[in-house]
């Protein structure tokens, strides 16, 4: 089809890896000729890629649906993504949807795009999650300072808790080569940071040729991205902590562009609940992988994600989790409240923890990651470090990261986005981001 002139807006809910697939999808309409406009203005075609890991993302469709049909009522509104693949007749149902794409369709868009009439029901055209087991690279180019490099899709862990299997299918990479093109392209744009994203990337390299076995491992796949000449930056987004070896965190303390920055899923910090989440190792394994990265980089930033209210969870193994994690040294938490999920495990388990009490220990969990934010920050005050500038303007000021993850600010200068300077960090202001001077001249990168 050619829609010359046709305009097409975008919403992502949801991962990282969302955001690396929506660019992707972009770029097919651009290539038939539309486009792209931001959700806010008036377009002819809606897509709008679903998350289904909370409950609060599957509340949020209807909400964008009904403002883009506010924007524009006869426009065409699409759906894409996980929620998409888990439930089609269900937003397909919703009042202003006219097509609901499923998970190996979503990338073939423009192929279901015969003509732009509103549909007075949904159409659907959704697979069997056992036929998502081809591979689509992706990558997204957002605000010209980082990039999400899709590198992986799929899980084959059957966490109890998780549908992100039955919405993406199995474990599959991309080639290694073709990890490598993308990476150069993204170079070639001037992008500073890429971010590597995936369902479950340390398990990169299975089905990476359409077979199970592993040409090539994660740790290879850091090697060889360590060689791209022109990114300066390479930020791994979350990796399981029994597929980060000490090896990948040897190799990243050696690196050139590899930033010591590391996200690590834990979800509980209990045993027993690790057990009836059907995680893949024991808090004992996690404690490892956290002294040794301090070990060998002792300045590094270490994110946590851990789900709170999950079935069978007692006060006392709360408290088990809340003190293991006051203990020990990392940096912040992503704080995620249990919500069921259909066709999982965990929502016909028995011990339903009262929704009052999740939210009472989300927010315990939330204050110790303020508290652990702050103890990070302030034992980086003093040092040296890179800091990255983005681009947006936030009440007068510019933001960016060091390469350890530490937030600064200063007042807003365009002519700063998407440079790289040397600064010596200074002191932390009320809004618990830090302040710093320049090491030296701050000459635009």
């Amino acid at each position: 089809m050619n829609e010359a002139g046709k305009k097409v807006a975008f919403y992502t809910l949801g991962c990282k890896l969302n955001f690396s697939e929506t660019a992707t999808i972009s770029r097919s309409f651009e290539n038939e000729g539309f486009d792209r406009v931001d959700f806010t203005d008036e377009a002819d075609i809606y897509v709008i890629n679903t998350c289904s890991v909370t409950e609060n993302a599957d509340k949020r469709f209807k909400t964008i649906v009904k403002q883009a049909q506010k924007i524009n009522p006869d426009a065409f509104v699409a759906a894409v993504g996980c929620y998409a693949q888990l439930k089609p007749e269900e937003l397909a149902d919703v009042d202003g949807v006219d097509l609901v794409l499923g998970a190996t369709e979503k990338f073939k868009i423009t192929d279901y795009l015969n003509d732009l009439s509103k549909n007075d029901m949904g159409e659907v055209h959704s697979c069997e999650i056992e036929d998502a087991d081809f591979y689509v690279g992706s990558y997204s180019i957002g605000d010209r300072t980082r990039a999400f490099l899709k590198v992986q899709d799929g899980c084959d862990y059957k966490c109890t808790y998780c549908t992100i299997p039955l919405a993406r299918g199995i474990s599959r990479s991309d080639t290694l080569e073709n990890v490598l093109k993308n990476a150069e392209e993204i170079s070639e744009k001037g992008i500073r940071e890429i971010v590597l994203t995936g369902v479950n990337i340390g398990d990169y390299g299975k089905g990476e040729f359409g077979n199970k076995k592993h040409e090539h491992t994660f740790l290879d796949l850091v090697k060889a991205l360590d060689q791209v000449e022109g990114i300066e930056r390479l930020r791994i987004s979350s990796i399981e902590p029994n597929l980060l070896k000490n090896e990948t965190i040897k190799v990243v303390a050696e690196s050139r562009a590899f930033v010591p920055h590391f996200h690590i899923p834990l979800q509980s910090g209990n045993n027993e609940i690790l057990g009836k989440m059907s995680r893949r190792y024991k808090r004992e394994l996690y404690v490892d992988r956290v002294h040794e990265i301090k070990r060998l980089m002792p300045d590094a930033c270490i994110g946590v994600d851990v789900i709170v209210g999950f079935p069978g969870e007692t006060d006392e193994h709360f408290l088990d989790t809340y003190t293991f994690l006051n203990e020990l040294d990392i940096s912040y938490l992503h704080v995620f409240t249990y919500s069921e999920r259909d066709n999982t495990k965990a929502a016909n388990m028995n011990g339903v923890v009262p929704l009052k009490t999740r939210k009472k220990r989300s927010k315990m969990l939330r204050g110790l990651s303020a508290k652990k934010r702050r103890v990070f920050y302030e034992s980086q005050l003093g040092t040296d470090r890179t800091v990255l500038f983005e681009g947006e303007n936030k009440k007068g000021y510019i933001h960016g990261f060091t390469e350890n993850y530490v937030k600064v600010k200063t007042p807003w200068d365009p002519a700063l986005i998407n440079t790289t300077h040397h600064i010596n960090l200074s002191d932390i202001d009320e809004d618990g981001l830090v302040r710093f001077e320049y090491a030296s001249e701050p000459e635009i990168a």
